[in-house]
């Protein structure tokens, strides 16, 4: 059975395929599956020791954004893409895969064109409340779609739409502090948050945020996940912020947390400052956080505002837009919060519903049951 995967070349779309990659195999080993013979194409393996670990062959193709403004790189986009097409047709037709899937992205463009070329059986999954341009266009032929939220199912046809939620990596579904106070270094008993921008950071929430810091220090611990491109400003500027504080050493700044320490952090925060991107609210969700929601504001087809509200809309989060941020909002949300334990109870409860742990599992299956529907 060989099952061809693909997606935009970043984690939020790498790491939901890399849970569905879990669950094949494991569905693979409860049923006998003799051979699962799983394959990745993209504009870049991402992490290849993780492909590897996980027996994923990656082939790398080219493909090109479209832009929503002018600009010259979008003539040499346009060859990529066209370049990346040719290329995947050609080694699709030579190493013909049972099925695709898709997470969508502009990288996921020339395996689903060739999809469409040679008909093979096409899933693909959306991870946001409004669909980027490939899965817009994919869903017209693919022969089942899974959604991570309900308001996405009005962009595609009727009929062939399922509610997964996004997958999540199987490690955050158990949750764990154990290590957390040796390895992030914690104070015992003192309320935790954690501040998230994704792995590249965010600028707007790193700054807002430096800007109280010196208060919150005073009653809370800091895990602050600032970004790799970041760190030197940020500890710089942290440094100079915190030099007179006695509670300096409550907080921790990290150019990007690993799996291990992502989990522990999880495991331990009492309240997460976010993005909107949807692995970080599933992921979220899934850990039963409270948490304070800020989208970024120019996001493709404004995803990252519609992904807040979605998640919000059920009581899991407080949305702050990133137009009205600032250091005295931010202050005050947050400690109208950690003082509202009930508060943080409910929306510990509401996203635990929201979550769905069983995302992966569930495309797994049908990826397989749509391979032996066309076998």
């Amino acid at each position: 059975m060989k099952i061809l995967l693909t997606g935009g070349g970043t984690g939020g779309h790498f790491y939901p395929l890399m849970a569905v990659v879990d669950a094949l195999n494991a569905i693979a080993e409860q049923e006998k599956i003799v051979k699962m013979d799983l394959v990745f194409m993209s504009v870049s393996a991402y992490d290849k020791n993780l492909l590897f670990q996980k027996g994923v062959h990656f082939k790398k193709i080219y493909a090109g954004k479209i832009r929503r403004y002018f600009s010259f790189l979008n003539i040499l986009d346009f060859f990529k893409t066209i370049s990346g097409a040719l290329k995947a047709i050609w080694s699709i037709y030579l190493d013909f895969p049972d099925a695709i899937f898709s997470k969508g992205g502009y990288a996921s463009f020339p395996a689903v064109f060739a999809a469409r070329l040679f008909g093979i059986p096409l899933i693909i999954h959306e991870s946001d409340a409004v669909p980027g341009k490939v899965n817009a266009w994919s869903g017209k032929f693919a022969k089942r779609i899974a959604v991570s939220f309900s308001a996405a199912a009005k962009y595609f046809p009727p009929g062939k739409i399922a509610l997964t939620g996004n997958p999540v990596r199987k490690e955050f579904l158990i949750s764990t502090k154990a290590g957390a106070k040796e390895f992030l270094d914690l104070e015992e008993g003192l309320p935790t948050i954690l501040v998230m921008g994704g792995s590249q950071g965010a600028k707007k929430i790193n700054d807002i945020f430096l800007d109280v810091v010196f208060e919150l220090v005073k009653n809370y611990q800091i895990i602050h996940q600032c970004g790799t491109n970041n760190i030197k400003e940020i500890e710089s500027r942290a440094s100079v912020l915190l030099e007179k504080s006695s509670y300096k050493s409550r907080y921790h700044i990290f150019p990007y947390l690993d799996l291990s320490n992502l989990r522990m952090s999880y495991g331990t925060a009492d309240l997460v400052i976010s993005r909107a991107g949807s692995g970080s609210i599933f992921e979220i969700a899934v850990s039963g956080l409270p948490s304070i929601i800020i989208p970024l504001a120019n996001s493709a087809q404004n995803h990252q505002k519609e992904n807040a509200y979605a998640y919000a809309a059920v009581g899991a989060t407080d949305v702050i837009e990133e137009q009205n941020l600032s250091p005295h909002l931010l202050q005050s949300e947050i400690e109208k919060l950690m003082a509202d334990e009930n508060k943080r109870k409910e929306m510990s409860e509401a996203a635990k519903k929201f979550a769905k742990p069983d995302a992966a599992e569930k495309i797994a299956r049908e990826i397989i049951k749509l391979v032996l529907e066309h076998a």
